[in-house]
């Protein structure tokens, strides 16, 4: 059994920044890739960005250069950092971890709120 737990979500003002943090528990691997996916209202829940064990990194083409993943293997911890941010990026965001070898170790958080308006 896995558990994810997801903190920082909240509102920010537009330019602002936040910083998201996922804690997962349980039986993980350290094979296993981690992700930020988010999903805003009226809108299918869309990739934010990937990391994986060794550290590669994969973005949503949109977000390149606002928001930067990273992960803590050690505490098996994925990050979000989330900067310049504008109205659009207001959604739940989720995070997600799964191994790439057994597709049902597919695991996912609760999701947290993240609102950008003045």
């Amino acid at each position: 059994q896995v558990q994810l737990v997801e903190s920082g979500g909240g509102s920010v003002q537009p330019g602002g920044s936040l910083r998201l943090s996922c804690a997962a528990s349980g039986s993980i691997f350290s094979s296993y890739v981690s992700a930020w996916y988010r999903q805003a209202p009226g809108k299918q829940r869309e990739l934010v960005a990937a990391v994986s064990s060794g550290g590669s990194t994969d973005y949503a083409d949109s977000l390149k250069g606002r928001f930067t993943i990273s992960r803590d293997n050690a505490k098996n911890t994925v990050y979000l950092q989330m900067s310049s941010m504008k109205p659009e990026d207001t959604a739940v965001y989720y995070c997600n971890w799964k191994s790439p070898y057994v597709s049902q170790y597919n695991y996912w958080g609760q999701g947290t709120q993240v609102t950008v308006s003045s």
